[in-house]
């Protein structure tokens, strides 16, 4: 095995060469080196396993095994849908482990093929718009049809607010948790009960949890840890108990922004700080220039319309039926653009903060 397994490890460099030249750190094809080696050693592993006497394989070689097969059957469809993702950290005895990753960027070329085989094929959920860009994303075919349901619940139900005064970008961050703060303490005193406070990032929820703690320490609050199991994610939505009053702290697309159904005044509001727009990252940066070069439309399919979809699923843990009333305060001037407006549920009333008081006064009363 010696032998082949030293030809992967000299693919290796090959990779990190590859990867140097590249001048951004990304890679945009497999060095022919590298898959050969790989193909080689998938050969020899599995002579080794059909010659070896009988008894308990060799977990770590068998798993290595199962891993070369999986990246091969990767590497045969990799294309402009995907990237090569080269990482290295501290290995084992000190020495540096390095991981190649093949990332599938746009899921549309393997989803294609399947609709096409398909007599017939449904997709639903809340959250499917714009649908130029779920079209494109997930390849559906160019005749698709399109329904856009009217949803089963009223404006009346719901009361949103644009906060347009406070800056969430992320410069401004530090300075917004004491403002964020006084409008969550403003809505509880004029309607005291259970609402959810959502924001980007754990570091973005501690800073503001620990201000309103401060401006408020008589006021109950709960807040979601890092890495929390099933029984911490149950206790969180156990305090939101029906005829209870409290803040809990929660992030953004995580585990309490979709998938939870707290119905009548287990639930009466929610803060969204933030429009949820992905981290500026190599790999999103990677992402927004392949979609642009493949659809045109790089920051919105990165950016803006994941982190709209977040906001509409966490703002719809508030009403869950047609009984169901209460408030979404929207925090950031970007909220306010008509490009942004657009991408939110139709049947949404929204308004600029302090003109919509008069109705939420009404609904506590």
């Amino acid at each position: 095995m010696r032998s082949a397994l030293d030809k992967v490890n000299r693919g290796w460099g090959a990779l990190r060469k590859a990867q140097e030249a590249s001048g951004d750190g990304t890679l945009q094809d497999l060095p022919t080196s590298f898959t050969t080696a790989l193909k080689q050693a998938a050969a020899a592993l599995e002579t080794h396993f059909a010659e070896a006497p009988p008894g308990a394989p060799d977990a770590p070689l068998q798993q290595a095994y199962f891993e070369i097969l999986a990246f091969q059957r990767l590497a045969e469809s990799f294309g402009s849908h995907s990237v090569l993702e080269l990482t290295e950290q501290a290995g084992a005895f000190g020495k540096p482990a390095a991981t190649v990753r093949i990332q599938n960027l746009i899921p549309a070329p393997f989803l294609k093929p399947r609709f096409a085989a398909a007599r017939t094929a449904t997709l639903f959920s809340a959250t499917l718009s714009p649908p130029r860009y779920q079209t494109d994303m997930l390849g559906l075919p160019g005749d698709a049809a399109w329904i856009d349901v009217e949803s089963p619940f009223s404006a009346d139900q719901l009361q949103v607010q644009v906060v347009s005064k406070i800056s969430t970008r992320f410069p401004d961050r530090q300075r917004s948790a004491a403002p964020i703060a006084r409008l969550i303490a403003g809505q509880f005193e004029a309607q005291p009960g259970n609402y959810l406070a959502f924001f980007s990032s754990f570091d973005y929820l501690d800073l503001v949890a620990a201000e309103f703690q401060r401006q408020c320490p008589q006021v109950p609050m709960w807040t979601q840890a890092r890495g929390m199991d099933e029984g911490a994610r149950t206790a969180f939505l156990e305090r939101f108990a029906p005829g209870g009053a409290g803040i809990g702290f929660a992030v953004l697309g995580g585990s309490f922004g979709e998938g939870i159904d707290l119905r009548g005044d287990r639930l009466v509001g929610a803060f969204v700080a933030t429009l949820g727009l992905p981290q500026v990252n190599p790999r999103n940066e990677q992402l927004k220039a392949r979609l642009q070069g493949v659809f045109g439309a790089g920051y919105d399919y990165t950016y803006l319309y994941p982190g709209i979809q977040k906001v509409v699923q966490a703002a719809g843990r508030v009403i869950r039926t047609q009984e169901d009333r209460g408030v979404v305060y929207l925090i950031d001037d970007r909220f306010a653009r008509p490009a942004v407006r657009e991408l939110l549920p139709a049947w949404w009333r929204v308004t600029p903060y302090g003109l919509g008081a008069a109705a939420s006064a009404s609904t506590a009363a």
